[in-house]
This record gives C-alpha cells, sequence and structure tokens, in this order.
C-alpha cells in the first residue's frame, strides 16, 4: 500500500464531532446497591453504612456521619469499622490487650473496666472491635468508594509515587 493509497481515505472536517466525556466505572452500580448484598454483616442499614461511609471520607467526624445518617454513633463506628477503616478502635494498644484478656475470661469485667479507664461505651466498642473482623467484601466496596476521582493533585502524587522517598529512605 503506497501513501497515495492511505491518504486516499482521508476526510477533511470542518467541525469536530462531540463524543462527550469516556467514563470507566468500576463499582458496578451506586453505593446503596453494592452494600445491601452484605446487609447481614452491617450493623444498621445499606443506606445508613452508605451516609456513613459517604461523610466520614469527606473528614466528617462519626458523630456527626451518625447524626446524618439517623443512627447512634457507637453504631456508626461499627459500621465503619467493620468496612475496614482504620482507627476505629477508642482504645490504646494497651487497653485492648485488656479488653482481649476479658474476653479470654483472664481477668473480670470490673478489672478490665478500671484498667481500661472504666468509660463503658469505648469498651463496649472496642469488644465489638475485638470480637468481629472487618469483612472483605465490605473493605473492597468501601476503599472504591473512597478512592479519588479526577483529583489532579492526587493523581499528580500517585504518579509520582515511584519517584519519592519514604521516611525509611532517610536513614
Amino acid at each position: 500500500m503506497a501513501l497515495s493509497d492511505i491518504a486516499a481515505e482521508i476526510e477533511v472536517t470542518l467541525e469536530q464531532r462531540d463524543r462527550g466525556v469516556a467514563t470507566v466505572d468500576d463499582t458496578g452500580g451506586d453505593l446503596r446497591d453494592r452494600l445491601a448484598d452484605h446487609a447481614e454483616t452491617l450493623p444498621c442499614t445499606p443506606a445508613a453504612t452508605a451516609t456513613v461511609l459517604d461523610q466520614h471520607g469527606r473528614g466528617v467526624s462519626v458523630g456527626e456521619c451518625a447524626r446524618e445518617a439517623g443512627i447512634a454513633p457507637m453504631t456508626a463506628a461499627k459500621a465503619l469499622h467493620r468496612c475496614g477503616v482504620p482507627g476505629v478502635s477508642p482504645l490504646a494498644p494497651t487497653a485492648r490487650r485488656v479488653v482481649r484478656d476479658w474476653l479470654a475470661g483472664e481477668i473480670s469485667r470490673a478489672d478490665a473496666l478500671e484498667l481500661t479507664g472504666g468509660e463503658g461505651a469505648s469498651f463496649a466498642l472496642a469488644a465489638y472491635v475485638e470480637t468481629h473482623e472487618p469483612v472483605p467484601e465490605l473493605v473492597e466496596i468501601a476503599e472504591s468508594a473512597r478512592r479519588p476521582t479526577g483529583n489532579a493533585s492526587v493523581d499528580k502524587r500517585d504518579a509520582l509515587a515511584g519517584t519519592m522517598t519514604g521516611a525509611a529512605d532517610l536513614r
């Protein structure tokens, strides 16, 4: 095939066709729909969990997320934990060890409460965190919901991640 054969197929137009914005959506539906498949593992409704995840992803406190979703703050914290959001446990590592000792029957509840600071709600949430693992499917759903879309500074940072050094590289 010669260059003249290729050039014979070229067409010049005066206007550009508007083809819209190309999008890729790997979420498979809205957040509530994806959470609905795992409703039995959530401490509240999928709709409330979706609201909590959305609000928490925007930097809103757990208490405010709960108010927005119409649920108790404890329930919102449990939902975040089941979805793999880190930092939900209100107790320090040593106090969490005390809760694990209580759960194992090694110390009494009264002793465990005293050793952890004596706050019942924090103790109850810590016991929930210690007895309920995050659900892998919910973790995946929550991560895809938290994934930034169209944030130029995040996209730039991600693209340059291989060129940046971490604190461990400074030794």
